[in-house]
């Protein structure tokens, strides 16, 4: 009789106890950036939602910085009201009583040294009255051109450090930075430099809220937990590779941040490409920080353009037009857009993949404003089956496998393949299987900010772009924007539309087309 073997276990769950959910230890966090939307939107309320759900300590304590003459309870009522607003989960009183108990407010701007010597007294207060033994992470929710201001300050005011303790339970301090990191590769190193100078790299967390989502977490399990996928995913069976994030909406009232951007600064260099590298990868020994980094970092590094950057790139600008019913402007009627600006919308690369797995296996990346829908997918297109012992008509429709993994906004995945059609003549037809995440799960997936403020504060960064992984992202896109800023202005495309005619062009010089979501 062969011996019982031992269950495996599951590595994305909790170590100490996989039935258990994580809760972070004693700590605070040190909010810079109060006023702004994300701050309001997302950071408070999923704050909020953490301590609801009873992941955080019963000490939690949040300090806000911002050039603001607030007392603590104003400070309180602004977070009461972003977490009425936008908060996931119930309000409970109790839960916000006990939540409220811990806030405070610095008044005061990046450069104030008076204001960084009151932060300090309120950390220092908090620890006592808190409890939160010295643990303090900083969230840096503003402009990237104040990053290295407000690290130098936290280092020269002695925040940086936290109070020296020997033992495994020696306090810590972090950093919490959001994109964008850098607006090109000589940028980037620059901002690495300085937010090294203060921070050891391991402390320093970067954000992409993509990165949180349970469907970009799903790729992993797809992949790797499954049998039946990791055997063809590979240049033997794949044909190509589409990766999408598309929106439905203008920019709305980003113009300051938007112009000069553009949709590839803003959505390829970080969520895309870090979509790519969790799809082509290979598989990390285990699911911790290190080995994530390491396998992701080989496969940025291994991504190259096509030579002709004409031929296998599009850009475009939406213009006026209907959209939804709507009639609506285009970019340059925006207001704060420059009527000559040559910011584009519209997105897409072609990119290679020089490994053995991945050899001659192009990898489609494309985002964009005012376009057909709301839209963020992963689709595999695999190759055609190698011998149809079938009659034109018998396939007319057939069209190549596929497997979509749907990000946003129906979370779940569709799997396309050939069936028979019921009848006495063997005719073939494309067929979808469908997994939806709201239709299989009984529990809600937490929000991406819950997960990824979570991992901050227990210190767990499988989740956040090391500053080799943003470097590389921008040596790969770095050469597209010069070319592109060297060519005129991007192609005008219709709203509602999927972008311009050179994106489509893109792809059927290939003999390929794009998915429509």
């Amino acid at each position: 009789m062969a011996a019982e073997r031992a269950p495996r276990t599951n590595p994305l769950r909790d170590p100490q106890d996989r039935r258990m959910p994580r809760i972070a230890g004693p700590c605070g966090m040190v909010l810079f950036g109060v006023t702004g939307d994300l701050s309001r939107k997302k950071v408070m309320p999923a704050i909020y939602d953490l301590a609801n759900r009873g992941l955080l300590p019963p000490g939690f304590s949040l300090v806000g910085f911002a050039r603001r003459d607030w007392a603590d309870q104003d400070f309180a009522q602004i977070v009461h009201d972003a977490v009425k607003a936008h908060a996931r989960t119930e309000f409970r009183e109790e839960v916000w009583n006990q939540l409220a108990e811990g806030f405070r407010f610095v008044p005061g701007a990046f450069d104030d040294d008076e204001a960084f010597e009151r932060l300090r007294a309120t950390i220092d207060e908090l620890d006592r009255v808190r409890g939160t033994g010295g643990n303090h992470a900083f969230y840096l929710a503003i402009p990237p051109g104040a990053f290295g201001t407000v690290a130098r300050q936290l280092k020269e005011h002695g925040l940086a450090d936290a109070p020296a303790q020997g033992g495994d339970d020696a306090p810590w301090r972090r950093v919490v930075i959001e994109k964008p990191f850098g607006h090109d590769l000589a940028s980037a190193r620059e901002l690495n430099a300085q937010l090294d100078a203060v921070f050891p790299p391991s402390t320093i967390f970067r954000i992409d809220h993509y990165l949180g989502k349970e469907t970009v977490q799903n790729v992993l399990a797809t992949r790797f937990a499954n049998t039946m996928f990791e055997p063809i995913w590979n240049n033997n069976y794949v044909d190509h590779v589409q990766i999408t994030m598309a929106e439905d909406v203008g920019i709305g009232g980003r113009a300051g941040y938007y112009d000069g951007i553009g949709a590839a600064r803003d959505v390829i260099q970080n969520h895309l490409l870090q979509l790519m590298a969790l799809v082509a990868m290979e598989e990390p020994t285990s699911f911790d920080a290190e080995a994530m980094r390491i396998e992701k970092q080989k496969l940025l590094a291994s991504i190259t353009l096509p030579r002709r950057l004409d031929l296998s790139t599009a850009r475009g600008q939406y213009g006026a037009g209907w959209a939804g019913g709507q009639k609506v402007g285009g970019f340059l009627d925006e207001d704060g857009i420059a009527p000559d600006s040559r910011t584009e919308t519209f997105a897409a690369v072609t990119l290679n993949v020089d490994t053995r797995r991945w050899a001659g296996v192009p990898f489609y990346l494309r985002t964009g404003k005012r376009l057909g829908r709301r839209v963020t997918e992963v689709a595999v297109v695999f190759k055609r089956a190698p011998h149809q012992p079938f009659n034109a008509t018998s396939v007319e429709d057939l069209t190549q496998n596929a497997l979509v993994i749907r990000v946003q906004p129906d979370e779940g995945m569709t799997l396309r393949f050939g069936a028979k059609v019921p009848g006495t003549q063997m005719e073939i037809r494309d067929v979808n299987m469908d997994f939806a995440y709201g239709g299989t799960f009984t529990e809600a997936s937490p929000e991406a900010y819950e997960r990824l403020i979570l991992d901050v504060l227990l210190g767990d960064p499988p989740l956040f772009p090391r500053h080799e992984e943003v470097e590389l992202s921008w040596q790969i896109l770095d050469p597209v924007l010069e070319r592109w800023e060297a060519s005129g202005s991007p192609e005008t495309y219709p709203p509602g539309t999927w972008g311009p005619s050179s994106a489509d062009t893109m792809l059927a010089r290939d003999g390929r087309t794009w998915r429509r979501p």
